[in-house]
């Protein structure tokens, strides 16, 4: 995809993209980037931010790029990052809701902090962000877009991810739910949802706690790469104001559920 021709309207503007040290996150930063759009990477391992920086500033000499330290779960951060933001860049124009985990933690068995774990990052991070992100958005215009990472999973049950699926499922409510108080509000801020299926990132081995997941996971027939679940993020942003991408689903082509 020619990202700068696709984003041409969105160059200059701001987009937030949490989860961005890595995986679909530093995917996402990379292609908007590269549209030219200024980016704010957010994420808990500064170290890991520093690098994506580097590594957009090395391919895009004149990127405009603010690493943004935030732990999802704590709203006081999150208020903090979005004030540090705020200073910087004037506000977001477009918010990529990225920072999400699962947990193997089945309803008979699995730990309650492991449950409050997937709720607060998936659920309610995501809703604090974007009330946020959104009132940036309508004092700059009314205009923007709102862009949830959800997953496969909001939309069937894997055996023993009931909790993480729920997480999930309310991503899609949520989505819908803004949707439509957008529009009552004759507001022009779009929003959609990207469901992927299996993508090589970390999930699996933060899912599992094993660093061994990854390869029993991801090498059973060819999955996605981080990069085509950002070309379907990035479309999204790039279609007309018209045209509202309200949810994308992309799973690997042999992946069988």
């Amino acid at each position: 995809m020619d990202h700068e021709r696709s984003l041409e309207r969105w160059r200059g503007k701001v987009a937030l993209v949490t989860g961005a040290s890595s995986g679909i996150g530093r995917a996402v930063a990379l292609a908007l980037a590269a549209g030219g759009m200024r980016v704010a990477a957010l994420a808990r391992r500064a170290e890991r931010l520093a690098a994506v920086k580097d590594e957009i500033v090395a391919a895009h000499p004149d990127a405009d790029v603010l690493p943004v330290v935030c732990d999802v779960r704590n709203e006081a951060q999150i208020l903090a990052a979005m004030a540090e933001i705020r200073g910087s860049f004037g506000g977001v124009d477009v918010l990529v809701n990225n920072a999400g985990l699962g947990r193997h933690a089945p309803l008979l068995s699995g730990a309650t902090e492991d449950w409050r774990e997937m709720l607060e990052t998936n659920v309610l991070a995501l809703c604090v962000f974007t009330r946020e992100a959104i009132a940036d958005m309508r004092a700059r215009g009314d205009v923007g877009h709102v862009v949830h990472v959800s997953s496969m999973a909001a939309h069937r049950i894997p055996l023993e991810s009931g909790i993480y699926s729920a997480t999930k499922f309310a991503v899609r409510s949520v989505t819908e739910g803004l949707r439509r108080e957008l529009h009552a509000v004759q507001s022009g801020i779009r929003v959609t949802a990207v469901s992927p299926g299996f993508v090589r990132t970390e999930f699996a081995e933060v899912y599992h706690r094993d660093p061994t997941a990854g390869p029993r996971t991801y090498d059973r027939y060819e999955v996605l790469t981080p990069e085509d679940v950002a070309s379907a993020i990035t479309f999204a942003i790039a279609s007309p104001p018209r045209m509202q991408v309200h949810e994308i689903l992309v799973r690997p082509t042999r992946q069988p559920d």
